[in-house]
């Protein structure tokens, strides 16, 4: 039997991984907009990350960010059946 401090716990752990979700995927449209400006302005886009630790940190949060989308929509298309 679940408690209401547990049911509360769960769901701020719930919204925080929805808040960081949501987080990723508007950086990621936000960073692509970027991309293709700099694109239309100077026809190409280079970029070059020397700092390993910020690297590893943008692979991950890249991850996360698909594995959550894939999460998302398999829950809409769960919705629509």
């Amino acid at each position: 039997m679940k408690t209401a401090a547990a049911d509360k716990i769960s769901r701020r752990l719930q919204i925080l991984i929805h808040t960081l979700g949501l987080s990723c995927l508007g950086g990621a449209i936000f960073l692509q907009i970027l991309v293709f400006t700099d694109i239309l302005q100077h026809g190409y886009f280079m970029a070059v990350e020397n700092n390993p630790a910020i690297l590893a940190f943008e692979i991950a949060l890249t991850f996360f960010a698909l594995i959550y989308f894939l999460y998302m929509y398999q829950r809409f298309i769960r919705s629509i059946k």
